[in-house]
């Protein structure tokens, strides 16, 4: 297979992206220092995760600014993708002392959050089609969905427009609440998108294929059409994997977190294996998937080999987002030998994750920032992994119970509920609990995802024990509770039971995804079947493009 070069400071999941390259025909040939950035390299591909600062001060550090510069005045193909597209602009407000590499003109701004969550996680159209009558840049057509992921882009009004173009650069755009971005940059052989085409299924394959073989101008495929243009709502397939007696890793899934059988000798619950699960879910058209590894890393995580191998299969035919959760956490063996939640965090990555999903320690570190007066250590799993990979990898995990009160509480942030308890009572608060629900802790869910946006977290993943199993719906009540909480983005999750509940989640709160699985397991529902339903009542959904299509002619 030919060779394509790529530029590795070890930010973020790049394995995807090697699987990506496989995908379409190519052998990784990994570039690691800047006097590997010789004559002989015909493409290059730079990407690039988490804080902009961080980012350009590592690839500086490293001595990478020079030859790059170098490789692009060359006129060779070059492909930057999400903190790669940023490095070309001439700075972020998210590192203001820190200088981009000055190649295109503007710099980087943080989207406002009057109507929207951020960062912006999800799914969202692109249009390039000015440049020429049925032909689009690189392929990058409103009628396909991508993956984005961030916070700060270059966002576009008519002046920063033109100075961008009267600097020879091409823009595609995007448009995010009531703003329009760069989705994406070209100008001659180089082409920067800031969404994660590896991440973004056959559609972002796409893109790859036609920077592969210099096709800037491509004509605009016949693919699926798409609702409307702009984001999606996201459907997420969660798979809760555990080792089971047999000392095999499969999926299971129980009520209020009991995985186990209630007949018989009470065997863990065994629903398949997670790769073949994962890989069937995608082709469903799942806009994510999620792995909670709920007996993960007891001793220490970096002999969980089973898990990381799981991601390293998964993300061979997976191409969207992997999160997954289990143990993301400082650890000391029984040597005595300390591994980092942050190096955990790398091992997921290097594995194939795009997001590490924190638990019980996200909840710890919660009671701790109150305890201190919201002072922020800089040591928490959350500080550590978003200040390296960006607040868009972290997400944390939150496992609430109801708990009902005779009137509001002076120290809780309590809601009025259309559901009273058994004896009448009307208001209620929610708690946290920790170690999958077993111990439940003096911390409300309002208290706990403010200290959580403020250590670092980038999403919420909001479980609810008393819905777990239920097949009822979700809980709108807690959703609205923890959206008005926060301005990150909230996952909905616990009760879904048919396509219904989906779209009542959607209609009723301003939940910007929603997860499913025991529905899914038990194949009563597809993640399909549960789009269609979506679609027919007016949500934007992303259609599923098939593996085929990620070639162009």
């Amino acid at each position: 297979m030919p060779i394509i070069h790529v530029i590795n400071v070890e930010s973020g999941n790049l394995r995807s992206l090697e699987n990506a390259l496989n995908v379409l025909g190519y052998t990784v040939e990994w570039v690691s220092s800047p006097d590997q950035i010789t004559d002989s390299i015909e493409k290059l591909i730079f990407p690039g995760v988490g804080n902009f600062g961080h980012f350009v001060k590592e690839i500086d550090a490293r001595g990478f600014i020079g030859p790059l510069k170098k490789y692009i005045e060359s006129k060779r193909p070059l492909f930057g993708i999400c903190v790669g597209l940023q490095a070309f602009f001439e700075g972020s407000e998210e590192s203001k002392t820190v200088a981009g590499l000055g190649l295109v003109p503007g710099v980087l701004s943080k989207f406002d959050d009057k109507d929207k969550s951020v960062p912006q996680i999800g799914w969202n159209s692109v249009d390039s089609r000015d440049f020429a009558e049925h032909k689009s840049l690189y392929g990058m057509v409103p009628s396909s969905k991508y993956y984005f992921v961030h916070s700060y882009a270059c966002i576009l009004d008519e002046a920063v427009k033109n100075k961008i173009e009267a600097a020879g650069w091409d823009i595609a755009t995007s448009q995010y609440g009531n703003q329009t971005f760069v989705a994406a940059i070209s100008k001659d052989n180089v082409v920067a998108t800031q969404f994660h085409p590896e991440k973004s299924g056959a559609a972002g394959l796409r893109v790859i294929d036609a920077f592969l073989k210099g096709k800037k101008y491509v004509e605009d495929p016949v693919i699926a059409p798409q609702t409307s243009f702009g984001l999606t709502k996201r459907v997420i397939a969660c798979l809760d994997v555990r080792t089971n007696d047999q000392g095999d890793l499969v999926v299971t899934k129980g009520d209020q977190y009991d995985v186990r059988e209630k007949t018989g000798e009470g065997h863990v619950r065994n629903l398949g294996k997670p790769v073949s699960m994962a890989e069937k879910y995608y082709k469903d058209g799942a806009d994510e998937v999620t792995f909670l590894n709920i007996t993960s890393f007891r001793d220490c995580p970096v002999q969980d080999l089973p898990m990381l191998e799981v991601l390293r299969q998964t993300s061979k035919t997976v191409f969207v987002p992997l999160t997954v959760g289990g143990g993301i956490r400082d650890v000391t063996d029984s040597s005595g030998n300390v591994t980092t939640a942050l190096q955990v965090a790398t091992q997921y990555f290097m594995s194939g994750a795009d997001k590490v999903s924190i638990g019980s320690d996200a909840v710890f570190a919660a009671e701790e920032y109150y305890k201190s007066g919201k002072k922020l250590s800089g040591k928490t799993p959350m500080e550590t992994i978003s200040a390296a990979y960006g607040v868009q990898a972290v997400v944390v995990s939150v496992d609430p119970k109801r708990v009902y009160v005779d009137a509001p509480l002076t120290d809780r942030v309590c809601i009025e509920t259309k559901y009273p308890s058994a004896d009448g009572k009307k208001y209620c608060w929610y708690q946290c609990t920790v170690k999958g629900g077993r111990e439940a802790r003096d911390l409300g869910v309002f208290e706990l995802v403010q200290a959580c946006e403020a250590l670092g977290a980038g999403e919420i993943l909001l479980n609810c024990i008393d819905k777990d199993g239920t097949n009822s719906g979700f809980d709108l009540e807690l959703i609205d509770h923890v959206k008005s909480a926060v301005k990150i983005p909230v996952i909905a999750s616990s009760g879904a039971g048919n396509p219904g509940h989906f779209e009542e989640v959607f209609r009723e709160t301003s939940a910007d995804a929603a997860l499913g699985a025991g529905m899914f397991h038990r194949g009563e529902y597809s993640v399909k079947d549960v789009k269609d339903f979506l679609e027919n009542k007016g949500e934007v959904v992303r259609a599923f493009e098939p593996i085929e299509l990620v070639h162009v002619e």
